[in-house]
């Protein structure tokens, strides 16, 4: 998966390749769905929820670790199954992770401490609140599409810090990268995305 379906387009950062090819993606999703757990696609992992293609996870991770230094505080909105997760963990970031679903939680906890890549923190919530009491960030991951970038994200990031998430616009969903530099946020478009949406409470 990673040698043939990533490292020939454009993820070249060695650390994200190591991570990738470190954790066992077949752990994350559902028993019917392992024999697809290395094709490079998104897959339904129950409630409506999805674990993201692995191309898609890996961009995401370049694009905000490239940015923050080694062992930063991470916060992830929408762990989902956990596999985002269990990639920041192993490559040494202070992980914050929230979820709406409390099943969803329960799930990836399992397995993220049958890997022994449990994070910092794991909340059940609502993700565009962030959590608070855990800020500042140095970056923030979303895997779900917001319709605007949530004020409290913006609140919650570190100077210097990124942001990498997808978000509604009139043309359809795009990934975006935000910067915070002198407490304003640059925003750069990256590509077209397709997302499960950020739900609310």
């Amino acid at each position: 998966m990673v040698l043939e379906q990533i490292a020939q387009r454009d993820i070249s950062d060695a650390r994200v390749l190591e991570a990738m090819q470190k954790i066992p993606r077949h752990f994350f999703v559902p028993d019917e769905m392992k024999k697809m757990a290395h094709d490079d696609n998104p897959l339904p992992i129950g409630h409506e929820q999805t674990i993201s293609q692995p191309y898609m996870v890996a961009a995401m991770t370049t694009l905000l670790t490239r940015l923050i230094p080694d062992g930063s505080k991470v916060l992830e909105i929408g762990s989902g199954s956990g596999y985002q997760t269990a990639i920041l963990v192993h490559m040494g970031y202070e992980v914050h992770s929230i979820e709406l679903l409390p099943e969803l939680l329960e799930q990836s906890k399992k397995v993220l401490q049958e890997l022994d890549l449990m994070p910092t923190s794991m909340t059940c919530g609502d993700g565009h609140l962030g959590i608070k009491e855990k800020a500042p960030y140095d970056g923030i991951i979303a895997a779900a599409c917001a319709k605007k970038l949530p004020k409290a994200w913006k609140q919650q990031l570190a100077e210097d810090g990124v942001i990498v998430a997808p978000i509604s616009t009139i043309t359809g969903q795009h990934l975006f990268k935000w910067q915070k530099q002198q407490g304003k946020l640059s925003k750069e478009r990256v590509m077209a995305v397709r997302f499960v949406p950020l739900v609310r409470n």
